[in-house]
C-alpha cells in the first residue's frame, strides 16, 4: 500500500500515528500484568473491619471478661497479677466490672460481708460467680455460699495461674467446679439436714437442748468454764463436755464460733 492510499497520519519513520490515548490504551493492554486489578464493587482489604487482637494474638471478642473482688488489697493484687498474664482473659474493673462474664470473689472465709457481696452478684444475670476461699468453717458455710449463687470454688492455697484459668474457662462455659472433698462435705451436710427434717426422732443439727442453749448464752456473756459451772450447778467437766458436744455436732471451730452460729440462727 502506498502512502497516498493510507488513510491515517504517518510519522517520520513511516508508521501510522495514532492519537495519544489510543497508544496509551494499547501499551496498557499489551503490558504484562503484575497483579489483578480490584473489582469496582469489591471493598479494599485494608478497609475491612477487624477485631483488635489481644497481646497474645487472641481476638478481643473471644477473650473472657473477668472482674476480681477481694476482702483486702493483697488478695486482690495476687489474683489480678496471675490473670493479667493470660491472653485468654480481659480484666474489667470500676464501672465495667458489672459487664464481666465471670466474677471472682477472693476471701479468707465466708462471713456476713462476703455473703452480702455474693447475693448482690447473684442478681447480675450477666455474670457467673466463683469463690477463691481460704477455708470453709463448716458445711453450713459452704451451703451458704452455694445458696448465694456461687457456681465454682477454688481453695486459695491452690490458686495458681493455671488453676485460676481453668476455673474461669469452666465458669464461662457454664460449668460448675467444686473440689471433691468439699462436694462430699456439702452432700453430707445437706443429707443430715434432710434426715433431720424427715425423721423427728433424729436430733437436728440446727437445734439445741435447753442446757446447751443456757451454757452458750453464758459463754456469750463472757463467763468462763468455772463461772458457768457455778451458775448452772454442773461440774466443770460437764460444762466442757456439753460445749464440746455442741461444737462437734454443729461442725464448728470453737466456743466463739458456736455462739455466733447460735445467735445467727436465733437459737439463743
Amino acid at each position: 500500500m502506498s502512502r497516498a492510499q493510507h488513510s491515517g497520519p504517518v510519522t517520520p519513520s513511516g508508521t501510522a500515528a495514532y492519537p495519544a490515548p489510543v497508544q496509551e490504551a494499547a501499551r496498557t493492554r499489551d503490558a504484562p500484568r503484575t497483579h489483578d486489578a480490584p473489582d469496582p464493587g469489591e471493598v479494599p482489604r485494608h478497609q475491612l473491619p477487624t477485631v483488635p487482637p489481644a497481646p497474645g494474638g487472641i481476638p478481643q471478642d473471644r477473650r473472657i471478661t473477668v472482674a476480681v473482688y477481694a476482702s483486702d488489697p493483697v488478695l486482690h493484687v495476687g489474683v489480678v497479677h496471675q490473670l493479667r498474664q493470660r491472653p485468654e482473659v480481659e480484666l474489667l474493673d470500676g464501672v465495667r466490672a458489672a459487664e464481666a462474664r465471670v466474677s471472682l470473689v477472693t476471701v479468707d472465709s465466708v462471713d456476713d460481708e462476703t455473703a452480702a457481696l455474693l447475693r448482690r452478684l447473684r442478681h447480675n444475670s450477666r455474670t457467673r460467680t466463683g469463690l477463691v476461699v481460704g477455708t470453709f468453717e463448716s458445711g453450713d458455710a459452704l451451703q451458704r455460699a452455694i445458696e448465694c449463687g456461687v457456681t465454682a470454688v477454688l481453695r486459695r492455697a491452690e490458686a495458681d495461674q493455671d488453676r485460676l484459668l481453668r476455673l474461669v474457662v469452666a465458669m464461662a462455659n457454664g460449668e460448675g467446679v467444686l473440689p471433691g472433698d468439699l462436694l462430699a462435705k456439702l452432700l453430707s451436710h445437706v443429707g443430715s439436714l434432710q434426715r433431720s427434717a424427715l425423721d423427728p426422732h433424729v436430733s437436728s443439727l440446727s437445734t439445741l437442748t435447753p442446757r446447751e442453749a443456757d451454757m452458750l448464752r453464758l459463754v456469750s456473756e463472757g463467763l468462763d468454764t468455772a463461772e458457768i459451772a457455778r451458775t448452772t450447778s454442773y461440774s466443770e467437766r460437764t460444762v466442757k463436755n456439753v460445749l464440746h458436744e455442741v461444737i462437734t455436732r454443729l461442725e464448728l471451730r470453737n466456743r466463739t464460733h458456736a455462739v455466733g452460729y447460735a445467735l445467727r440462727n436465733g437459737l439463743i
